[in-house]
């Protein structure tokens, strides 16, 4: 582990600026989904996993709450469920055109 890049990390980030420091978190959360040719059907997902957008937005839909997205996910956090929501609501047209087709699919 490189504590000293970690340490600078830090330094660099203390010293941003309101503005730069929104604008770091929102970065920071675009990449926190991801969409990859043949994982999930291409889909939008949550980073490094295997489970789509779509689903937990589906499921939230259906009545299901953040504790229990996150018993029946153990591998998500909060952090992890907001930015789905957030991504959800910059691609709701997306999202809703993916979880309309999955249901004709049943």
């Amino acid at each position: 582990m490189n504590i000293q890049l970690v340490d600078s990390l830090i330094q660099v980030i203390e010293s941003l600026t309101p503005e730069e420091s929104l604008l770091f978190q929102e970065k920071l959360s675009a990449r926190a989904i991801q969409s990859t040719p043949g994982v999930c059907g291409g889909n939008a997902r949550i980073r490094n996993t295997r489970i789509p957008v779509w689903t937990l937005v589906s499921l939230h839909q259906q009545g299901a709450d953040e504790a229990e997205l996150l018993r029946n996910y153990p591998g998500l956090s909060d952090r992890d469920l907001e930015n789905a929501w957030r991504y959800y609501d910059r691609h709701r047209e997306e999202i809703d055109r993916i979880i309309v087709s999955h249901q004709t699919d049943d």
